[in-house]
């Protein structure tokens, strides 16, 4: 973006108000501590996973920890209770295969209508199968801590209105992948980017479902996006 006129104009503020004009060069930015870096950062693994649990419930997430031979029993269990209806998955194949879930695929599509978000369709198909679809189950990057806030990059593969269209969202995250908070999640993608590991528009950080209070107070979960959300974490410890 091209600003025109701007030397002039902070010339012409400065003039008016009788100071000098602030040159940064001159007076650099210094951090007073380093608290983004150490809040929670003395945090071991068991810890980490407590914090994450609890203050993913209070944002009225429903929480499963499983271990990676279960996922499949995990997800089919929480299918069923919801009931008959289209879901909708990433196409991601190196995903399912990280977590071992090829041949959960494979069955899942012989018994219900299974839909994927298509790199190929164009925008209005991709939203229109996402809109219409009763679940999505997807892949987060990380799960923070502090927030219980997962982190979910837009992809060709799993695009952003992915996360936000369908009745109900499960999100698949690795116990490894708890960090404190956004400070270490975004280091992460920044070195991911620079790298060219991670080419995004985007990157969706997603604290539960919607929690609006506004209307006399009452809160109502869910009335935007998604009714519900829940992580299972994967401990692949």
């Amino acid at each position: 973006m091209t600003i025109y006129n701007r030397e002039a104009f902070l010339d012409h503020v400065a003039e008016r108000l009788g100071t000098p004009r602030h040159e940064v060069h001159k007076h650099p930015f210094i951090h007073r501590n380093q608290l983004p870096e150490e809040t929670l950062s003395d945090l071991n693994s068991d810890e980490l996973l407590d914090l994450a649990k609890t203050t993913s419930e209070a944002l009225h997430v429903t929480v499963n920890i499983t271990k990676q031979d279960d996922l499949g029993a995990v997800l089919d269990e929480y299918l069923k209770r919801l009931g008959d209806g289209q879901l909708i998955l990433p196409t991601n194949s190196e995903a399912f295969s990280d977590y071992n879930l090829d041949s959960w695929v494979t069955t899942v599509s012989s018994q219900r209508a299974v839909k994927y978000w298509d790199p190929q369709a164009d925008r209005e198909t991709n939203l229109s199968t996402a809109q219409n679809s009763l679940v999505a189950i997807g892949f987060a990057d990380y799960l923070l801590a502090e927030s219980g806030t997962i982190t979910v990059p837009t992809t060709p593969g799993q695009g952003r209105a992915f996360n936000f269209l369908p009745t109900h969202y499960l999100s698949i995250v690795k116990r490894s992948h708890i960090l404190p908070r956004s400070t270490q999640a975004t280091k992460l993608y920044d070195q991911r980017l620079k790298s060219g590991e991670l080419k995004t528009s985007n990157i969706n950080y997603i604290s539960g479902p919607s929690n609006s209070g506004d209307i006399e107070m009452v809160l109502i979960v869910g009335v935007h996006g998604p009714l519900d959300m829940t992580y299972v974490i994967v401990d692949d410890r």
